[in-house]
């Protein structure tokens, strides 16, 4: 019997999770997006697109056994609960399985520590406090078989270090103490398949590899691979960086992944970076 993922912001993880369902087969994939000419991509890729806002997703809410949301919130809340909440609401008795996207920044800046699933919620910055708040909310819908993954920073084909290490724009930033945990996308995917094929409604994952690590690590590591020299040492204090950018350097953990592995019976395929890079230079052209 063929399922059907309703995923709202069909993005970057959520097309990993859709290329893996579609070889498996027995899922139909409905994708929604704000752009037409990705939803054009969307379709090549299997993907019923749907461009969102602007579309009366009732209908395919109701007939969605698998509910994806990836679409981050904005300073008026979660955006799909902010028009939707009421048809999820009348949708969750029937669904089977939903995932909610989220972010190991809702812990909070831990001095390089450990963090797990039972570390209570301190974010540091705007962006971990919104999440809190989305979690929180999509929490409170009742009969809604909701899984909450805190993903950590997302690399993968097309998002890594190599084009600006072989461009000379890479710099490695150093801040004492400074650890990041990492997932590959890939890994995200399995992750979340491995959930929906054992539901356990009310489970909060993180969603990390093994080995948490300077970033000034990787962005040395991808030069070794390229046979390139190893790029500039910054001090943080030094380094001119966007005020994005340097948020990300305000918060030092360790996160976590025993759930995963221990009750998903996840093995992941890029257990650190240093495996996940490797396997991203096939995907680096010349001139990347």
């Amino acid at each position: 019997m063929t399922k059907t993922l309703l995923s709202f912001g069909h993005g970057y993880s959520a097309r990993a999770l859709g290329a893996l369902l579609n070889d498996a087969g027995g899922w139909r994939i409905i994708g929604t997006t704000r752009d037409a000419a990705k939803a054009e991509t969307l379709a090549r890729e299997g993907v019923e697109a749907v461009i969102w806002p602007g579309t009366d997703m009732a209908p395919a809410l109701a007939e969605a056994t698998h509910l994806l949301i990836s679409a981050g919130p904005d300073e008026d809340g979660d955006p799909v609960l902010s028009t939707l909440r009421d048809d999820i609401a009348r949708a969750a008795p029937h669904l089977e399985w939903a995932g909610y996207l989220s972010t190991t920044g809702v812990y909070g800046d831990h001095d390089g520590g450990w963090v797990d699933e039972a570390t209570p919620l301190d974010p540091g910055t705007r962006r971990g406090v919104l999440r809190q708040e989305a979690e929180a909310t999509w929490q409170s819908i009742p009969d809604l078989p909701l899984h909450i993954f805190r993903l950590a920073g997302i690399y993968g084909p097309g998002r890594g270090p190599f084009a600006k290490v072989r461009a000379g724009k890479a710099r490695r930033i150093i801040k004492e103490g400074q650890v990041f945990s990492r997932i590959h996308v890939e890994d995200i995917a399995q992750v979340l398949a491995a959930s929906m094929r054992a539901p356990d409604p009310g489970a909060i994952y993180n969603v990390c590899d093994n080995d948490p690590a300077p970033p000034q690590d990787v962005i040395g590591y991808a030069a070794e691979l390229l046979g390139m020299p190893l790029p500039e040492a910054v001090p943080f204090e030094e380094a001119e960086m966007s005020p994005m950018a340097r948020s990300f350097y305000a918060e030092s953990k360790r996160v976590s992944n025993d759930r995963i592995q221990k009750e998903l019976g996840v093995t992941l395929r890029y257990p650190s970076y240093r495996e996940g890079l490797r396997a991203m230079m096939d995907d680096v052209p010349d001139g990347a």
